[in-house]
């Protein structure tokens, strides 16, 4: 701890307190009456207009974990860790319809969740609780994962004991967090992730300008790149993609951007806009963030030029990859403007942190605490509990960072995307059609669930030493089916969240086929037609935060 970078701390904790202040000052900002309705404190009172919600979503889909985990994703292994780039582009046509509907039939019945979506268009409490608890179980290593991007920060700051004294500065900021958050509700990330986005354009637009010039150029950076990787033993890494790894690309792209907006989170941020033009606005503008996430990617192969060493995590003795956007910054700029950086980042794990917190919260208030334990609770009962379990999902995830190996919510976060993909069918295709009977989402949830878990559970990792989830890349010679390999010997590999998912849609509609014929009931649906197109201003729409 002797080695604290004391300028940049100090430029870092100002633009913290700056933030924290923001924090509590936005719980009268755009006030409705009253905080104490999910519509107000955990939607923001759904009167979000096209800036407030473009920064809100956009700093809830960029998070720190990204500014810090895809140039090391590139620093590490390549052109592999590019895919985010083109799934972050094909989200937005493939959403831009589905989430109009969305938001009209949710804004028509007064839904907070995409469970609450469910639990209306089927009237199945089993298929609404499958979805809440696959929401929350995946967003909870989410939240984790903005600590370990804020870690990496504190780390290089010189905060990087071992022990309870290496995680109290993380500690410290995520107990502000979660008071601001407690008293604001959504309106603070908000408010926040203004300030969160202006400091990551700056800081990203000056780095790929001047570490360039400083390294000789593009060109430099690129031979330096294609050298480091030549040089490697793996067979996947590389400045292109080969042969084995192209599929595995593409569907990690397509699967990403499937289950990008199937996340609590992002849901949260679309239904708390005003309205269907703000949403279609929002989805034509947001592909610019894209455009950052490309130049930030590329900084990995700009601190492979520039010989940048990740730091050693204290904690468990490994060397943190994590650490090497920061290192970068620290190594190559004047201290203040590392400090303006570290915060970028610092506070681009607030935002989503505390959006995915209350998401997290709004699905156990309406979709477990009202449904099971407590179904005549009041709006206000609600938002209680609501801020309540914020706290507790804010916690959790601390706790998964002090006493769990950050590699594991790491993992977590692998498993959750692939576990996130198998709820589309019963949210997304949903929204257009009832044919996919209940107990085929049902029976198709399961078995894409237990299946992608366990081929998740089967894929070891040589490179680190680990037998079990050592990543999403299946080899299509490992794809068994019940004793059949239709892939035997290829080694190409594929992205086990399409797999699971494919599985599941292909179990929905086997089941649904005979329930129909069976003529099973497939529940009551409390929706319109009309509610799914409904807008702001529309005669007889429902009130916000009715009592």
């Amino acid at each position: 701890m002797s080695d604290i970078q004391w300028p940049e701390l100090l430029v870092f904790c100002a633009l913290f307190l700056m933030v924290t202040v923001m924090g509590f000052a936005a719980a009268r900002w755009q006030a409705g009456q009253t905080l104490d309705h999910l519509d107000e404190w955990g939607l923001g009172g759904r009167k979000f207009g096209s800036w407030i919600t473009w920064f809100l979503i956009g700093g809830d889909l960029y998070t720190a974990y990204t500014f810090v985990a895809v140039p090391a994703l590139m620093f590490g292994a390549g052109a592999m860790g590019f895919y985010a780039l083109p799934y972050t582009i094909i989200a937005y046509p493939i959403v831009f319809l589905p989430l109009l509907r969305l938001w009209s039939v949710s804004r028509a019945r007064g839904y907070v969740t995409p469970a609450d979506f469910v639990r209306g268009r089927y009237g199945s409490p089993l298929l609404a609780t499958l979805v809440a608890i696959t929401g929350i179980v995946a967003t909870m290593p989410y939240i984790a994962l903005q600590l370990v991007g804020l870690e990496s920060v504190l780390r290089t700051m010189g905060f990087n004991a071992g022990g309870f004294l290496g995680h109290l500065p993380l500690l410290i900021a995520f107990v502000i967090l979660a008071l601001y958050t407690y008293q604001s509700g959504l309106r603070a990330p908000a408010l926040i992730a203004f300030v969160k986005d202006l400091l990551v354009y700056l800081v990203i637009l000056v780095a790929v300008v001047y570490l360039p010039t400083k390294l000789g150029g593009w060109g430099e950076i690129f031979g330096a790149a294609e050298q480091k990787f030549a040089a490697s033993e793996s067979a996947t890494d590389g400045v292109l993609l080969n042969a084995n790894n192209q599929l595995q690309y593409l569907t990690l792209a397509l699967g990403s951007a499937l289950a990008l907006f199937l996340y609590p989170h992002s849901v949260t941020g679309v239904l708390a806009s005003r309205g269907r033009n703000v949403l279609k606005r929002n989805m034509s503008a947001l592909p610019a963030y894209s455009l950052l996430l490309g130049l930030l990617a590329l900084l990995g192969f700009v601190a492979v030029a520039a010989g940048t060493e990740a730091l050693t995590n204290q904690a468990t003795g490994r060397l943190d990859t994590n650490t090497i956007v920061p290192k970068l910054f620290d190594d190559h700029f004047p201290s203040w403007f590392a400090g303006i950086a570290f915060a970028a980042i610092g506070i681009g794990a607030l935002v989503p942190a505390a959006i995915m917190s209350i998401a997290a919260a709004n699905l156990w208030t309406r979709n477990i605490y009202k449904e099971f334990l407590k179904r005549d609770a009041t709006p206000a009962q609600e938002a209680k509990q609501a801020k309540l379990a914020s706290l507790i999902v804010k916690f959790g995830a601390v706790a998964f960072i002090v006493f769990i190996d950050p590699q594991f919510s790491i993992d977590l976060q692998l498993i959750g995307g692939v576990m996130i993909l198998q709820t589309l069918p019963a949210v997304a295709i949903a929204l257009y059609t009832r044919w996919l009977h209940r107990w085929g989402l049902v029976a198709g949830w399961f078995v894409g669930m237990f299946w992608g878990l366990l081929l998740l559970y089967n894929i070891p990792n040589p490179a680190t030493g680990k037998e079990h989830f050592g990543g999403s890349a299946l080899a299509l010679d490992k794809l068994n089916i019940l004793g059949w390999q239709p892939f035997a010997g290829s080694q190409v590999q594929i992205y086990v969240g399409i797999v699971a998912l494919l599985a599941n849609l292909l179990v929905a509609v086997v089941v649904s086929v005979i329930a129909r014929r069976l003529k099973v009931f497939n529940g009551l649906d409390a929706t319109d037609d009309a509610d799914y197109h409904v807008d702001e201003g529309d005669k007889d729409l429902r009130p916000v935060a009715v009592h």
